[in-house]
């Protein structure tokens, strides 16, 4: 029998303050020194108004680590007595090598303990917040946490695309500018870090029993859409890692900017990463809309909230509007550590009462992969 587990405190840093939709080109910076084509477009249908960058502005310069943005989110959930396992998710992390988990627990100084870190997009948060579960669950444990992160921001700013422009100059095109898959997410993700703790007993205040965490992929049936550090082959599509480029082709294919396949995201994210497997996990739980007093959809852009709702419907959950819950619009889309501070905003809020059951989403484009997370407040 599986000890129970209890999100007991939630805590998230924002770095600085926010930057709206007027002022985000002036923080990143333009590409070749040009207005983009895309910004209008993309922020029309993501409904965001306003997120969080990690770049002082009076200095233009990025003023913390990934590592230190992180620590910041959890030095902010307060005692730190007794952690047994650091858990850490980020798609961001400030080096190939060694793992996030390690340089997080350097920059708390903490005593030795168990650091993992799991890697991946928007899922790699839920992935550590599983492996911080399991691991009080099967009783290694007694008290863990586990957080999110992003840092986005510099892999975002003008200067980085000039070499890629350059060559397109140098080539002689016609428009030379960077394509919309990259300049689209410029205008969509942000910087955040958020932390649970996790213990085996429930806190003094409120506290979330998990009751399941499911995740699972697609990726048997669908091809890559968002990436990093590779490049799909002109010719066949394939993704090619970064190995298989050449430092000059690194600068101009601007390799390692994030890039997204948005008409392949837009074809299947709902149903891959929603519908399909929620309406096999509702067989499985016996989950009914009715069983759901908040549901936490991480969603990308507002412009997922109408399929998102349709596809609830078309399972048998059609959870009314009024139990959902986001920030997306306020707090930006901050990847993995969205859904953490998600989960913080209403935690803090007093909005929960004990009792009423959370059910989380997560989706991940990177091949479509997704994540639930059904939580009971007591």
């Amino acid at each position: 029998m599986s000890t129970p587990v209890y999100i007991t405190r939630t805590a998230a840093y924002l770095p600085f303050a926010p930057v709206g939709n007027h002022e985000m080109e002036s923080v990143l910076g333009r590409v070749a020194d040009r207005p983009s084509r895309a910004r209008a477009l993309v922020l029309r249908s993501n409904g965001i108004t306003s997120r969080h960058y990690a770049i002082d502005r009076a200095t233009g310069q990025t003023a913390m680590s990934n590592a230190q943005l992180t620590a910041n989110a959890i030095r902010a959930l307060g005692d730190a007595e007794g952690i047994e396992v650091l858990a850490t998710g980020t798609s961001t992390p400030d080096q190939l090598l060694p793992n996030h988990a390690v340089m997080v627990h350097g920059e708390l100084g903490w005593p030795r303990l168990e650091a993992v870190a799991c890697a991946g997009i928007c899922l790699s948060g839920i992935a550590a917040l599983k492996h911080a579960w399991m691991s009080i669950a099967v009783g290694g444990a007694n008290k863990a946490v586990a957080c999110a992160s992003e840092l986005v921001s510099p892999m975002m700013r003008g200067h980085r695309f000039e070499a890629e422009v350059q060559h397109k100059v140098q080539a002689l095109e016609q428009r030379p500018e960077i394509a919309f898959e990259k300049d689209f997410l410029r205008w969509m993700l942000s910087d955040g870090a958020a932390a649970l703790m996790l213990q085996s007993t429930p806190g003094a205040g409120l506290s979330l029993r998990i009751r399941w965490i499911s995740l699972s992929s697609a990726a048997h049936e669908l091809p890559t859409c968002m990436y990093a550090g590779a490049d799909k082959a002109s010719d066949t599509d394939a993704l090619q890692g970064w190995l298989a480029f050449t430092p000059q082709q690194h600068q101009e294919r601007s390799v390692f900017a994030i890039k997204q396949d948005v008409k392949l995201l837009n074809a299947n994210i709902v149903r891959a990463t929603l519908a399909e497997p929620l309406e096999t996990l509702a067989k499985k739980h016996g989950l009914k809309a009715d069983d759901i007093d908040w549901f936490l959809p991480h969603i990308s852009s507002m412009y997922f909230y109408e399929p998102v709702m349709q596809a609830l419907a078309a399972i048998g959950l059609p959870i009314p509007r009024e139990r959902w819950f986001t920030n997306l619009t306020s707090k930006g889309n901050t990847g993995s550590a969205a859904p953490y501070i998600m989960l913080d905003e209403l935690f803090q809020s007093g909005r929960i009462q004990r009792g009423q059951t959370i059910l989380m989403f997560i989706p991940e484009s990177g091949r479509f992969s997704s994540g639930f997370v059904f939580m009971e407040a007591c």
